[in-house]
């Protein structure tokens, strides 16, 4: 069964991910589960999510999920602007939503450690080498 689409193409929050993250060494999207998503050969980070709470589902549609770096993980799990997404939660990936007030260079730096958490180490070289 293929999962229904849950993003608006021309949404102005996913043009800006878009942007940096396919800015990124050989990063490339994919529709997965019915949302965008960045990866190389594993995904880096999703456009929009969901979280479980006491059994029942909330969707998180302008958001970003991304793996985060091992030593930075437990400091954004103490921030409360950052969620456990649903079936990536157990995995260590957080969802951070976004708005008017998305800090973007906070958002690239989460992307770009999350690229660098997943893709294979020439393409970090790769983006070292920049």
């Amino acid at each position: 069964m293929e999962h229904p689409i849950m993003f608006d193409e021309t949404d102005p929050l996913l043009a800006r991910v878009r942007g940096i993250a396919l800015a990124l060494p050989e990063a490339d999207e994919k529709v997965s589960h019915g949302r965008p998503a960045f990866f190389t050969q594993k995904v880096f980070v999703y456009f929009g999510g969901s979280q479980r709470i006491d059994g029942e589902w909330f969707a998180h549609d302008a958001a970003i999920m991304v793996q985060p770096d091992p030593d930075d993980g437990p400091a954004l799990r103490q921030d409360p602007r950052f969620w456990v997404p649903g079936y990536l939660g157990p995995s260590g990936w957080l969802g951070l939503d976004l708005d008017g007030g998305t800090d973007w260079q906070e958002i690239a730096e989460l992307i770009e450690s999350s690229y660098r958490v997943t893709a294979p180490r020439r393409l970090v070289r790769a983006l070292d080498a920049r």
